[in-house]
């Protein structure tokens, strides 16, 4: 059964949520810069290489800072959340 809520209710049960973590906030003010910029491609690339090759996964995954930097990408704190999350998916 759908409950069907107006704009109100819907304001009113999105206040008693907790407040997003910082880091998810920062992330988030980062992903469409972070697509639509340089590096996209080679985000997405090292994401696909570490899904692949376990032993790369867990070299990613022990320094994401520097596997981007290896892959000419500014490891900035958001865009390396992002590529944690994502390889660990």
């Amino acid at each position: 059964m759908m409950s069907t809520y107006d704009e109100e209710r819907i304001a009113e049960l999105l206040r008693l949520l907790p407040p997003a973590p910082r880091g998810w906030v920062a992330a988030a003010a980062e992903l469409p810069a972070a697509r639509a910029g340089l590096g996209a491609a080679q985000i997405d690339a090292l994401v696909e290489r570490a899904r692949a090759d376990a032993a790369f996964r867990a070299a990613v995954l022990a320094d994401v800072e520097a596997a981007l930097a290896a892959e000419g990408v500014e490891p900035r704190a958001a865009l390396v959340e992002l590529v944690r999350r994502r390889v660990e998916e």
